[in-house]
């Protein structure tokens, strides 16, 4: 099967900013709502919405609502995805 070049792209836009990247790495072990998130950093609330919008969008993060909390996860399955990715690319570079 061969890879979907225009995904994998638009995740590697989504994570070329700072804040999304230290967002991932809070999310990496465990569920956090937004405030929990929005306490770490010095930005709006609606930034930070923007901000999980588009790491929820491009599929690397997963949000459920929990009465009038919106909690978020990584999404690890997708991120296998990646990192079989990065295995094919990997694996050309060095035959």
């Amino acid at each position: 099967m061969d890879p979907d070049y225009a995904s994998y792209a638009k995740v590697f836009k989504v994570l070329s900013d700072e804040t999304r990247l230290q967002i991932m790495d809070m999310l990496g072990n465990e569920e956090l709502c937004a405030c929990e998130l929005l306490e770490e950093f010095s930005i709006s609330q609606p930034t930070l919405s923007y901000h999980m919008k588009l790491l929820c969008e491009s599929g690397l993060v997963d949000s459920r609502k929990d009465g009038s909390m919106v909690k978020y996860t990584v999404n690890h399955e997708y991120l296998d995805g990646l990192k079989t990715f990065f295995k094919h690319l990997s694996n050309k570079l060095t035959v």
